[in-house]
């Protein structure tokens, strides 16, 4: 049968959209989604909140140079943009007014909403634009909040691997659970569910990468039917900071997010400045809420594998065919970018090889590894099969920089010169090489660049602060191991010897500070051991890949053969990204090439200190990602 026409109500202060299957109000002119009627629930919102804070978007943002402000905009102009019984699209605007007091937030914000017909759910989508001559800000963060009802929505899912009984709002209260290291952080002493006791929640305990953040959200416990409130995005074309930045999913509340921009787990860095008047458009989604629905007794896996299988079907159908907007181009207004990758490292192998399952990449013309930064803009992201090959999809008319990385190589891939994509166009790139950066052989290497910490050892976590998802995946996730690198090494930090040490068991994940007695942290100096069994320092200094997967407040110093000497290298202050609290196990990449003087070095026992010097409080450090000492090159004729 034909699924009804899709209806639109305006009531004054609301509108309704209908199409039998789902109704959802909305405040007019806010624009804030205040009731989502589906199945045998006639609100799946939580109505003990406020109208305005059951479903909207919000922004944090600055003035220049000020401080922070939470800003949930409120439309002020209402416009029915499409209604033919196939497809209801509204939209909520709220135009920049440079009269108000306090400043306003200096952009023209348009907040979209659609129902289509027979659809289990709604999409929503955002259109951020200023012109040439607007105030300078700082935008931190854009996100759009629904916050499911309590009452019913115990489950939660965002992976696999992580579908869980979540705890009720009520058992974050001090009633019923203790503040740990952080406000985010709480063990639960008192729980309403008792199976609950002991464990800990924290927010940041649930984060995905973009690349992995297609599908999130909750399930009903003990309703009949069981149902399930999903967020699905079905592409990352509009988030910042490439297919590795990491971000909030779901967490108590019960909450459901969609993220489009923040500094999480990355700093201020993405936080991006607009000044001189810089103008400025950009579309946010959309994105679907998917409602889905089983019979009283059937398991929630079943509701996430329901909602798995939708959020291959919209990945299918980008870009939209429906989106009323000229700013969201559709498939024949975008282009595509094709080639294969190579790498050539010559002391690695002879020939080169294919960058086997590369991540190749689109972004606004910039630097080196820039990507990771870049949040105007718009971002292409693919995966290379075995071969190298690679084809980037629906591409945006504009000007960009190709860029890659490969598992298993270190350093960024930049492509010489910029990519034009028009429309239609069908760009073919042919074979690419990506020649990383080396110096000469190598002599010992620690780890497997993966731009991760994850290969290293990861310790159990205190028996005291357990979350049971992560018993034995994903343990950097668990709370607290931070305190672990000074309960595993009290007075003497970690020391690696080259050819008998293990890094997955003997490499801890993140070069922390020392806890002491005294309550004070103390810098953590590890060693690297190692043999050179030739010598000869006429032939010059040898080299140190040094690979940081994230860095929160930190310093290396790297010094020779002695403690105390002065350091042949050191970092400046660096790093923001804060993985380290939260249960993260990678930031923002940086490699650093340090010459390690001949002079410095001898034949046999040899000792590279690494000092993490920066030690105010448990969160300093870095996790690595790999390390290589080269060796000075070969000629041809020897080699």
């Amino acid at each position: 049968m034909t699924a009804p026409d899709v209806s639109y109500t305006d009531n004054g202060s609301t509108v309704v959209l209908d199409n039998g299957t789902v109704q959802i109000t909305i405040t007019k002119p806010g624009g804030n989604v205040a009731v989502v009627k589906y199945g045998e629930m006639d609100n799946l919102l939580d109505a003990s909140l406020k109208e305005n804070d059951r479903g909207y978007w919000d922004m944090n943002w600055n003035v220049a140079n000020g401080s922070d402000t939470y800003d949930l905009p409120s439309g002020t102009i209402f416009k029915l943009v499409h209604s033919d019984g196939d497809k209801v699209e509204v939209s909520f605007t709220r135009p920049y007014d440079s009269t108000k007091t306090p400043a306003m937030l200096p952009l023209d914000v348009d907040k979209r909403f659609v129902l289509l017909r027979g659809s289990s759910g709604f999409y929503t989508y955002g259109i951020y634009s200023r012109p040439t001559g607007w105030p300078d800000f700082d935008l931190n963060q854009l996100r759009v909040v629904f916050m499911p009802r309590r009452d019913n929505f115990q489950y939660m899912a965002v992976a696999d691997n992580k579908l869980r009984l979540m705890p009720s709002p009520d058992d974050l209260t001090d009633a019923r659970s203790e503040e740990l290291g952080y406000k985010e952080a709480r063990l639960l002493t008192n729980p309403i569910e008792p199976s609950l006791k002991g464990q800990v929640d924290d927010k940041y305990q649930y984060s995905e990468d973009n690349k992995d953040m297609k599908v999130h959200g909750w399930m009903s416990k003990d309703t009949n039917p069981t149902v399930g409130f999903w967020m699905i995005t079905p592409s990352n074309e509009f988030k910042n900071g490439g297919p590795m930045k990491a971000d909030l999913t779901c967490h108590t509340g019960p909450t459901c997010l969609s993220m489009f921009h923040s500094a999480h787990y990355a700093g201020i860095d993405l936080c991006p400045q607009f000044r001189n008047g810089e103008a400025w458009k950009k579309v946010f989604g959309p994105v679907y809420v998917y409602l889905n629905q089983r019979p009283a007794g059937t398991t929630v896996r079943h509701l996430w594998d329901d909602a798995k299988a939708q959020m291959a079907t919209e990945v299918a159908a980008w870009p939209y065919t429906w989106p009323s907007s000229s700013d969201y181009p559709h498939a024949a207004d975008r282009g595509q970018v094709s080639g294969r990758l190579f790498v050539q490292d010559s002391y690695a192998s002879l020939e080169r090889s294919s960058a086997r399952d590369a991540w190749v990449g689109l972004s606004l013309p910039g630097d080196v590894g820039t990507w990771q930064t870049e949040s105007k803009g718009y971002q292409f992201w693919t995966k290379a099969d075995s071969k190298g090959n690679f084809s980037i999809q629906n591409v945006r008319a504009g000007t960009y920089s190709l860029n890659a990385w490969v598992p298993s190589v270190i350093g960024d891939y930049l492509k010489d010169g910029q990519i034009t994509v028009a429309a239609g166009d069908s760009i073919s790139l042919g074979d690419l090489t990506y020649t990383p950066p080396r110096y000469g052989p190598t002599v010992w290497e620690i780890g497997n660049p993966s731009r991760t910490a994850a290969d290293f050892y990861i310790p159990d976590p205190d028996s005291r602060y357990p979350n049971l998802l992560y018993g034995t995946v994903e343990k950097w996730r668990n709370y607290g191991l931070w305190q672990r690198y000074t309960d595993l090494y009290p007075s003497q930090d970690l020391i690696y010897t080259v050819g008998t040490s293990d890094y997955t068991k003997d490499w801890f994940f993140a070069h922390l500070c020392r806890h002491e007695s005294d309550g004070t942290w103390v810098a953590a100096t590890w060693q690297i051991k190692f043999n050179l069994s030739t010598f000869d320092a006429s032939q010059g200094a040898y080299k140190l890949r040094m690979a940081i997967a994230q860095a929160e407040i930190a310093a290396i110093q790297v010094r020779v053969n002695s403690s105390t000497m002065k350091p042949v290298y050191e970092t400046p202050a660096f790093g923001k990204d804060n993985a380290i609290a939260r249960h993260g196990i990678h930031g923002l990449y940086a490699l650093y090439n340090i010459d390690i003087p001949a002079a410095n070095l001898q034949q046999g026992a040899n000792i590279i200190y690494l000092t993490q010097r920066k030690a105010s409080g448990p969160f300093n450090g870095v996790m690595y990602d790999y390390l290589r000492l080269e060796s000075p090159p070969v000629s041809s004729s020897s080699s």
